[in-house]
């Protein structure tokens, strides 16, 4: 099996959480079964937000590179970050090094497109939603997409900076009101396109009708690394 090499840090908590679901996923019966990771949390990397809307603000790519490299030295065969907004320097980012590099919001695509989903709403960051990272994605696998009002996504973002990441308990109302705009206009699923948002998942049962991107790039660094998957993940849309 290859080592899976981890960009964390954005945030800590989403981090822990992928290398939970990555042992979760694998259909291992001796610790020896399950693959290595090295994992490198690093939350002093700067917002990717802050940077994508205003230019002024610190670049997060520097660092980034700096850890897909420390990453591929110490022999890593397979790298991921677990932050979508991040994916908005993947392609600098996998041109630094010479190991296969999971892209989880082509691969969030491609578990839809699998699923025969044919309309999708974006829950994810500004910046995320800005850069249009999702609905490229979509828009190659041959999905159509939804995005939350500017009401809406004021919501979304307040759910993620000003509960999740500052620690305190998810606002389900902010939640609830930004889904259901989505499933109103016609989405037979939601993504849960930013890590934090994979949190709200972890600990609230939501229902039916969402896809987990973290989810989703778990089972991916479990295939990519030659890992067995666990029959229960194969299908992942609740």
């Amino acid at each position: 099996m290859k080592t899976l090499g981890i960009i964390g840090g954005m945030g800590p908590m989403a981090t822990a959480y992928l290398l939970e679901l990555i042992i979760q996923m694998t259909a291992a019966k001796t610790d020896q079964e399950h693959l290595s990771a090295v994992v490198l949390n690093n939350p002093q990397v700067p917002d990717r937000t802050a940077y994508i809307l205003d230019r002024a603000k610190p670049s997060p790519l520097p660092v980034l590179e700096g850890m897909a490299h420390a990453l591929e030295n110490l022999g890593c065969g397979v790298l991921c970050a677990p932050c979508v907004t991040s994916h908005y320097f993947y392609e600098e980012l996998a041109g630094c090094v010479q190991v296969p590099f999971l892209h989880m919001v082509r691969e969030t695509a491609k578990e839809l497109q699998a699923a025969g989903k044919t309309r999708a709403g974006i829950l994810a960051t500004t910046g995320t939603v800005k850069m249009g990272l999702f609905q490229q994605a979509l828009e190659e696998a041959g999905v159509e997409w939804a995005i939350p009002s500017e009401a809406g996504q004021r919501l979304v973002m307040s759910l993620i900076y000003e509960d999740i990441k500052a620690g305190r308990p998810a606002n389900m109302g902010k939640f609830q009101r930004a889904s259901e705009q989505l499933f109103d206009q016609g989405c037979d699923c939601v993504i849960l396109g930013c890590t934090e948002l994979s949190l709200v998942k972890r600990d609230i049962p939501l229902g039916h009708g969402y896809l987990d991107a973290l989810e989703v790039l778990s089972k991916r660094c479990v295939e990519a690394c030659g890992a067995p998957l666990k029959e229960a993940y194969r299908q992942l849309i609740s």
